[in-house]
C-alpha cells in the first residue's frame, strides 16, 4: 500500500510542478480558446464571439462592389470626328471674288491655322463670329461657317479639320504596357481598346483593378469583369484618366498556421479555407482545428444580422469561430467569405503545452525515468 501511495504523491507532486512551470509563462505563439472566449461581451470582454454556421456564412458573404455609375454606362461613344473643348481646328476659307472679306490681294483664299477650341466649346472666325464647335464633327462646323460668310461675300467655300495628336485624349498610369496620353481615334473609343492600345496590364489579370476618373466622377471594376460584362466597356470622354493597379486587400495569418504574415489577396474573393491553404494549412503537430478564429471589425448592419439585433451601433468587434472537426466544418471554412483586414489565428492544440510543460521540466518529451527521478528528488525517496 506504502509504495502505491508513494508513487500517487509522486504523481501529484509531478502534477504540482507541472503546473507551477505552466503557471510561469512558457512560450507560445498566442492565446489558447480559453483565454479567447474570456474575452466575449459575455464575460463581460468587448468582442462578440459567434460559431459559424450557414446562416452566418450568408449574412457576412459580402464582396467588395465595383462597378461603374449610370453617367459611364449610358455614355453614348464619342465620334472619331467629334469636336471637344481643347482640340486645334485648322480652316481655309476660299471666296469667289477678287478683293474678299479675308483674303488679302491677290489670293483667292485664307488659311486659319490653329484655331483653338476653348474651355466653353466654341471658336472665332472673322465676320463669322463665335461659333459652337464642340459636340459638332468638322463638316458641320464647315455649314455654320458657310451659313454665316454667305450673305457677306459670294459663295465661300470652307474647309475645317482637326489638326493631327490634337483630339480628344486619355490618360493612362499604373500598370500598363506604356503609360501615357493617347488620343481617342475611331479604333480606340472604349475602355478595353484603349487599354490594349496601350499594350494591355502588366499585372496578374485576376488582381487588376481599373479606375477610371472623368471630372469630379469616379468608377472602379475588375480587369476581368471588363471581358466578362460587355456593359461595362464604356465609352470614353476627352480628359478621362485611366488607373491599373494591383488589389491592394490583404489579410493576417497568425498562430499554429504555416506561415505567419500579413497575405495579399490572389483572388476576387477568397475562403477560410483557401486562406489557410494559402499560407501552408495547420500546422499538423501544433494546430488545434477546432479553434480556427477569423477577427474582425464588422460593421454594424452586418453584425446586427449576425446577431440578429437591432442596437447595435459604429463597427462590433467579431470573433468567427470555425471548428474543422464538425461534419460539416470543411464546408463551412469553403463558404465562409474571407475580406480586406481580416485576421487568422489557429490556437495550439491543449497537449502541445503540456508535452512544452514535460519538456521544460525533465529537458526530454517523454523521459519516464526523469520523471520518476525527479519525483523521488522531491518526495526524499
Amino acid at each position: 500500500m506504502k509504495p502505491l501511495l508513494s508513487r500517487l504523491g509522486k504523481g501529484a507532486l509531478i502534477l504540482a510542478a507541472c503546473g507551477l512551470v505552466a503557471s510561469c509563462g512558457l512560450p507560445r505563439p498566442g492565446p489558447n480558446k480559453q483565454e479567447i472566449f474570456a474575452g466575449s461581451v459575455q464575460r463581460e470582454g468587448d468582442a462578440f464571439i459567434v460559431a459559424v454556421n450557414d446562416r452566418v456564412t450568408q449574412a457576412t458573404s459580402v464582396v467588395p462592389a465595383l462597378g461603374f455609375s449610370e453617367g459611364f454606362l449610358k455614355a453614348a461613344r464619342v465620334g472619331s470626328d467629334t469636336i471637344q473643348p481643347g482640340d486645334t481646328l485648322g480652316l481655309t476659307i476660299w471666296e469667289n471674288v477678287e478683293d474678299g472679306l479675308l483674303a488679302t490681294a491677290g489670293a483667292s483664299s485664307t488659311v486659319l491655322e490653329e484655331v483653338q477650341v476653348d474651355g466653353s466649346g466654341y471658336i472665332f472666325v472673322p465676320y463669322a463670329g463665335r461659333i459652337k464647335a464642340s459636340g459638332r464633327t468638322p463638316e458641320k462646323i464647315r455649314g455654320v461657317i458657310v451659313d454665316k460668310l454667305k450673305d457677306q461675300t459670294p459663295d465661300p467655300q470652307v474647309q475645317v479639320r482637326r489638326l493631327a495628336g490634337n483630339g480628344a485624349t486619355v490618360a493612362l498610369a499604373g500598370a500598363v504596357g506604356g503609360q501615357g496620353v493617347y488620343p481617342i481615334e475611331r479604333p480606340t473609343r472604349t475602355l478595353a481598346a484603349m487599354l490594349a492600345s496601350a499594350g494591355g496590364v502588366t499585372i496578374e489579370p485576376e488582381i487588376a483593378q481599373v479606375t477610371v476618373i472623368r471630372g469630379n466622377a469616379r468608377g472602379k471594376i475588375w480587369l476581368k469583369d471588363l471581358f466578362d460584362y460587355p456593359e461595362l466597356d464604356i465609352a470614353l470622354r476627352g480628359g478621362d484618366k485611366i488607373l491599373v493597379e494591383e488589389d491592394t486587400r490583404t489579410f493576417t495569418a497568425l498562430g499554429s498556421t504555416g506561415s505567419q504574415d500579413r497575405i495579399s489577396f490572389e483572388t476576387q474573393s477568397l475562403s477560410a479555407l483557401e486562406a489557410i491553404a494559402t499560407v501552408g494549412g495547420l500546422t499538423a503537430t501544433a494546430a488545434d482545428p477546432t479553434g480556427v478564429f477569423v477577427l474582425r471589425n464588422e460593421p454594424a448592419a452586418i453584425a446586427g444580422s449576425v446577431l440578429s439585433r437591432s442596437d447595435l451601433t459604429g463597427a462590433q468587434r467579431m470573433v468567427y469561430v470555425l471548428d474543422l472537426t464538425q461534419p460539416n466544418g470543411l464546408f463551412s471554412a469553403r463558404d465562409f467569405v474571407i475580406r480586406d483586414g481580416d485576421t487568422i489565428y489557429v490556437t495550439e492544440a491543449p497537449s502541445v503545452q503540456w508535452d512544452r510543460t514535460i519538456a521544460a521540466m525533465t529537458g526530454s518529451l517523454g523521459a519516464a525515468t526523469s520523471l520518476d527521478a525527479l519525483a523521488t528528488a522531491l518526495t526524499g525517496g
